[in-house]
């Protein structure tokens, strides 16, 4: 008895933590999203929610998903290789390249997302290597492709860490099996590695995902202020339209959109559990 009053106990200081910092801020949004300010104070109103009905915004949330989306495909390619290879090599060389992966994010995030200016503007240093063979100036900046680039520059961590625990974890002893058993090479990855290593996929693309659907600085900055996706939406509303109601609104369905997303990975991560245990 003692110790379930103990647990409780310990619990306490995380249930005031959750509520001051996550409970209340989110009925403080929810509260703003459902009213519009008038002389009189605020009252109740549901058009904040019916204006992201114009087109214009439905325009702006489909180019944030799809960016979204296309880098989660993009660095899931790429990642998924990488974490493969540093999972077969030795533990010492495995530690050291973690590292090279660990230490950028270590970076303010700014920093890392405004260095990629020097590097692709008209006098950059890309340019500058292109000029000594006639080529350019190509402007590689303010266009989808640099905002595309930048996304998976900051995000493809988000996706190998995670995929890389999982196989780094992987009994060998599975792989032996499917292997004496006659299975090839491809046989062994797709019936075996891959479908073992799908909950840190799934991990990974929802990692990936949620901060690309939501992020502003990477499109202003190599965006050149072009792109208008749903964070810079919001930060416009916030920062210098003013008008906070109709930006806690569109966080509001981010959020939902977020949440739907994290639902279907789960839902997914669910079902190849449940397959994985019916196999053996």
């Amino acid at each position: 008895m003692k110790k379930i009053n103990s647990s409780k106990s310990a619990a306490y200081p995380y249930i005031v933590w959750s509520s001051l910092f996550i409970l209340i801020p989110l009925l403080i949004v929810l509260f703003f999203s459902f009213t519009i300010e008038t002389p009189d104070g605020y009252s109740f109103s549901v058009e904040n929610y019916t204006r992201l009905m114009n087109s214009q915004y439905a325009h702006i949330f489909y180019k944030s998903i799809q960016l979204a989306g296309l880098t989660t495909v993009v660095c899931l390619i790429l990642g998924y290789p990488v974490a493969y290879i540093i999972s077969k090599i030795s533990p010492s060389r495995r530690n050291l390249i973690i590292m090279l992966f660990i230490v950028p994010m270590w970076m303010n995030f700014l920093l890392r997302t405004y260095a990629w200016l020097p590097i692709l503007g008209k006098n950059g240093f890309v340019n500058n290597f292109l000029a000594n063979f006639g080529i350019g100036p190509i402007q590689f900046l303010y266009n989808d492709g640099a905002v595309l680039l930048g996304m998976v520059y900051n995000f493809l961590p988000f996706m190998v860490l995670p995929i890389f625990t999982i196989l780094s974890k992987m009994d060998q002893s599975l792989i032996d099996a499917a292997s004496d058993l006659g299975a090839t090479r491809k046989q062994i990855f797709t019936k075996v590695v891959f479908p073992l290593s799908l909950p840190g996929v799934l991990s990974g693309i929802t990692m990936v995902f949620m901060p690309a659907v939501s992020t502003f600085v990477i499109s202003s900055l190599l965006g050149g202020g072009q792109y208008m996706l749903l964070g810079n939406l919001i930060e416009q509303q916030f920062t210098t339209m003013g008008n906070r109601n109709f930006g806690s609104a569109i966080s509001i369905i981010m959020m939902i959109v977020i949440l739907i997303s994290m639902a279907v990975m789960n839902k997914f991560d669910s079902e190849d559990k449940e397959g994985s245990a019916g196999l053996w």
